[in-house]
């Protein structure tokens, strides 16, 4: 059963353009099989990426049926940058990412009642001869078609050129769209903005080859408003999904940061919170913007999405011990661990003088400089102020690991060797 799903979507920003007649039209009025393919040019996706998915899971929760579609065999040719020859990836990568992104669709969309498919378009485009595809599928494409979609223009004008390889990559695409079509009656495809031409080469074939009448749908690209960048590796400012990559510490750093003119249109693409509660943070976020409500409400719900609740929680411990005046001791292993690995940190002797552990903290340049310090009130251990130029940092008094400040803002983690 469809729910009404076109205008929530169209008030959270997800809907840039669409074919057929409105966005209703293609989403409210009947039960859909909708795909998105993502070629493995990473072995993990990031934030940017990440808007489309929350999409996915939207349409799936309203009732339409899901298939990801891994680039097996298009990520062999890769998709027309704009401005350079794409590099080709073996082929031992291209599988390695494959399983990669595929193991994180499966963990973040995949649902229990199957209504999420999984697909890898190697099993169909590494079997193509070549002289078939092209009487077949090439004679449905036309060069004049082709140059206009924007990859493919703006590549033309450089010295570099364009290779046959990516000029043929819509043949490719719209042919993935043509087998969907016919093996599981896809009738939308889904992508970011920049896919459109892409995708539209697609339902375009799938009405000459077969006859029908199918949708393409595509979310816009997330725009950081206060520094008018997109997300993504091109951008140099990728945050990937990947622990490994990006860190659960990290990653709910990059949402708690998030502008004052973005944070609001963040938690409409990338929550699940309703429109009702994302307006209540916009009031109190209006209200008193340094408190960062709306931001800490972005940081914990994404994090806990990606990384699990669990994660999200160490986090937020950890940024109380160094923000909020937690102490120290009452964190676990796990996220003693987290805090040591993402904060500056130090490893002395139990027992060395505090002057000496500033410098070694890169707290102060010198000891008289550390002195300075201590004299003028500003460095405090475990939240409490110092007052003695004499004092030691030693476990019976401050347990293994303690937190020295130096004002607000400048802190290092101590790690005390017995």
């Amino acid at each position: 059963m469809v729910t009404k799903i076109s205008e929530e979507l169209q008030r959270r920003g997800f809907i840039h353009q669409h074919t057929g007649e409105s966005a209703a039209a293609v989403l409210d009025e009947q039960s859909r099989t909708v795909y998105l393919g993502v070629d493995p040019t990473a072995d993990s996706i990031h934030v940017g990426h990440l808007a489309i998915w929350m999409f996915l899971k939207h349409l799936n929760q309203a009732g339409h049926r899901i298939i990801f579609l891994a680039g097996g065999g298009t990520g062999r040719i890769g998709d027309p940058k704009p401005d350079a020859e794409r590099e080709l990836l073996d082929e031992d990568t291209i599988d390695a990412n494959v399983a990669a992104i595929s193991k994180q669709a499966e963990r973040l969309i995949a649902t229990d009642d199957n209504t999420v498919v999984f697909a890898n378009n190697a099993e169909w485009l590494t079997e193509l001869k070549l002289i078939d595809f092209l009487r077949d599928i090439g004679k449905h494409f036309t060069v004049n078609e082709l140059i206009k979609k924007d990859a493919i223009a703006s590549r033309l004008q450089t010295d570099t050129g364009l290779s046959y390889t990516e000029f043929a990559y819509p043949l490719l695409q719209g042919y993935d769209y043509l087998e969907l079509h016919k093996a599981h009656g896809c009738d939308v495809q889904v992508g970011g903005s920049d896919q459109w031409g892409n995708i539209v080469a697609g339902v375009d074939l799938v009405r000459r080859k077969a006859r029908a009448e199918v949708h393409a749908v595509t979310v816009p690209l997330v725009i950081d408003k206060a520094t008018g960048k997109k997300f993504g590796k091109s951008e140099g400012n990728a945050v990937w999904l990947d622990a490994d990559k990006t860190s659960p510490y990290a990653f709910y750093q990059f949402w708690l940061n998030a502008s004052d003119e973005s944070v609001i249109d963040y938690l409409k693409l990338y929550t699940f919170l309703s429109l009702e509660e994302i307006a209540s943070l916009e009031q109190q976020h209006a209200a008193d913007p340094a408190q960062r409500i709306a931001q800490r409400a972005l940081a914990e719900a994404v994090t806990a999405f990606v990384h699990g609740h669990t994660a999200s929680e160490q986090v937020v411990r950890v940024l109380e011990v160094l923000f909020g005046g937690r102490s120290i001791a009452e964190l676990s292993e796990a996220e003693i661990a987290l805090l040591t690995s993402n904060a500056p940190t130090t490893t002395v002797a139990d027992g060395t003088p505090l002057v000496d552990t500033l410098v070694e903290a890169e707290l102060a340049s010198s000891k008289r400089e550390a002195r300075t310090f201590i004299e003028s009130g500003a460095i405090y251990m475990n939240g409490d102020r110092v007052e003695s130029l004499e004092a030691v940092v030693d476990v019976a008094t401050q347990g293994k690991h303690l937190l020295l400040r130096r004002g607000k803002k400048q802190y290092a983690v101590i790690v005390l060797q017995q």
